[in-house]
């Protein structure tokens, strides 16, 4: 596994490097750390004024990638495994898509915009370019993740639903938990839609017979990855998905994965309404998987895990 991770001398730029140096740790991957910094203006101005605003510019990105070196060496992560790049581009995020194919990277890693809850991913523009069009899966950690990250990964969440398109990214899925060497828990959140008890005489029966098809549905799914370590499945019946997910348990070394919505372009991640709710409120970094994405052959045997 090859990880970029995109850094900028901020907190949110701690928060990528420790969450990407965690993964670094558990994968035995090699990491890219990329600061992407604006180009100079298309025109020639006066003089060496663009000179020396271009020089400016990539000082700047060498010093926060000397920054970000340093930081790695204090978390283990072996200088040999690590390559800095610095990239020139008017967004950040696309900026860092470019540098993810020509580094082949599998995963990009980056953290939540500054504004956002301690404890919670906020979108900014940065994630937002990389979750509508990043052709690997996004991993986003939260606002406050470096102060004190976990020694080390417990367990991935997939937020699944039963789709036609699902199969592919639950795969890869699979295969970055197998990577991480963490168990996968399969969690389908049941909706109870507001005023339904007006609406429907037996509204507890109708979500009884929803909790028990997500079932069925997880444990379908669960099926497909026989051989070891079980898949726990959970079906969590709430009012909107914000409640629904703050209810279920979650550990310290946790990662949430959900798929991109259907709507998106095939290989490609894109954040859709139910999956940036789930980004929002989680409590933990999530990876958002690319719609379509495969994981490489034997990937669902590789994660060794069997439904219970």
């Amino acid at each position: 596994m090859r990880v970029l991770v995109g850094y900028s001398s901020d907190d949110r730029g701690a928060d990528a490097l420790a969450l990407a140096a965690l993964v670094v740790r558990a994968a035995g991957a090699s990491l890219v750390v990329a600061n992407v910094h604006p180009p100079p203006w298309p025109a020639r101005g006066p003089g060496s004024v663009d000179a020396e605003w271009v020089a400016y510019l990539k000082g700047e990105s060498q010093a926060a990638l000397t920054e970000a070196a340093g930081k790695l060496a204090a978390s283990d992560v072996p200088e040999s495994d690590v390559t800095l790049r610095v990239h020139s581009h008017r967004g950040s995020g696309r900026g860092l898509i470019e540098v993810a194919r020509a580094a082949g990277a599998d995963l990009i890693v980056i953290g939540s915009a500054p504004r956002g809850r301690r404890g919670r991913i906020a979108i900014g523009s940065t994630a937002d370019q990389l979750l509508h069009g990043s052709p690997v899966p996004v991993l986003l950690a939260p606002r406050g993740y470096a102060d004190d990250p976990p020694g080390r990964f417990e367990r991935m969440t997939v937020a699944y639903w039963r789709r036609k398109d699902a199969d592919g990214p639950l795969s890869a899925a699979a295969e970055i938990a197998a990577a991480l060497d963490v168990p996968m828990r399969l969690l389908t959140l049941v909706l109870r839609p507001p005023g339904i008890a007006a609406k429907f005489k037996d509204a507890g029966g109708v979500l009884d017979r929803q909790a028990a098809q997500a079932d069925d549905d997880l444990r379908e799914a669960a099926a497909r990855f026989g051989g070891g370590t079980p898949v726990e499945r959970l079906a969590a019946v709430g009012t909107g998905i914000a409640k629904t997910l703050g209810a279920v348990d979650m550990l310290p070394g946790e990662v949430l994965a959900c798929l991109s919505s259907h709507d998106g372009p095939l290989r490609k991640v894109f954040l859709g309404e139910s999956s940036g709710k789930i980004v929002r409120a989680a409590p933990c970094p999530v990876l958002l998987m690319p719609r379509g994405a495969a994981a490489a052959p034997g990937a669902a045997s590789g994660a060794k895990s069997q439904v219970r």
